[in-house]
Order: C-alpha cells, then structure tokens, then sequence
C-alpha cells in the first residue's frame, strides 16, 4: 500500500515555482506597461536585468512549466484514489495533504494561464 509522500507533493511545488517565474517574467512587465507604468518596469529591469534574458526565452519556460504542471496535474490524477493510513490523525493528515496539493496545482494553473495570457495574447488583443 502506498501513501501519499514527498514526491507527490515536489511536482506541485515545482510547478508553482515554475508558472510563478512566466508572471515574473512575462506578465509582469506586459501589466507595467498596459497600466502605464514604463518608468516602473524600466526601474525593474535595471534593478533585474537578467529578466530580459528570461523574455527572451519565454516559449521555452512556458513549456517547461507547462510540462511541470502537466506532470504534477498526472501525479495528482494517480494518488487520488491511494488509500490513506488506518490511523486517524495519520489519514486527517493525508487527507489534508491531498487537498493542499490540489490547491497548489489549482493556483499554479491559474498563474500559468495569467502569465500565458499577458506573455502571448494581451498584447494582440488590447493593443
């Protein structure tokens, strides 16, 4: 019998780190500059520079992180229906383990769509 561990919870996070740098790189300066705010993101590249660099590269991190969270979305997909332990505050925990990883994958998804919009699409569409 398997319960759930410290893998099933890595690709989760990874993944929230990872769509968390296409915002970073991507959606935040489209925002900054959408709002108006060019001296703010000129500030931020001079304090940042090495986010030019992740802009330039940014199908390549997109599908990187795409690729993480469509792995954590798999690892999440196969542990649903793992039995927890027979010890109640052992299954609580896991119990309680599996939905904080659903929440995880659920906000990574939600940044990764945010940064995916403003990195490829808001430009075409608002401008």
């Amino acid at each position: 019998m398997r319960v759930l561990g410290w893998r099933d919870t890595l690709a989760p996070t990874l993944s929230l780190f990872a769509s968390g740098s296409t915002l970073v790189c991507c959606a935040l300066p489209a925002l900054l500059v959408s709002l108006g705010l060019g001296a703010s993101l000129a500030g931020l590249v001079s304090a940042a520079p090495w986010l030019v660099e992740l802009t330039r590269w940014k199908a390549w991190l997109f599908a990187g992180s795409g690729a993480l969270l469509g792995l954590a979305a798999l690892m999440q997909w196969r542990a649903r229906g793992l039995p927890c332990p027979a010890d109640a505050a052992a299954a609580r925990a896991c119990l309680r383990l599996r939905r904080v990883s659903a929440a995880v994958l659920a906000l990574s998804a939600l940044l990764w769509a945010v940064g995916a919009f403003f990195a490829f699409f808001a430009a075409r569409l608002l401008l």
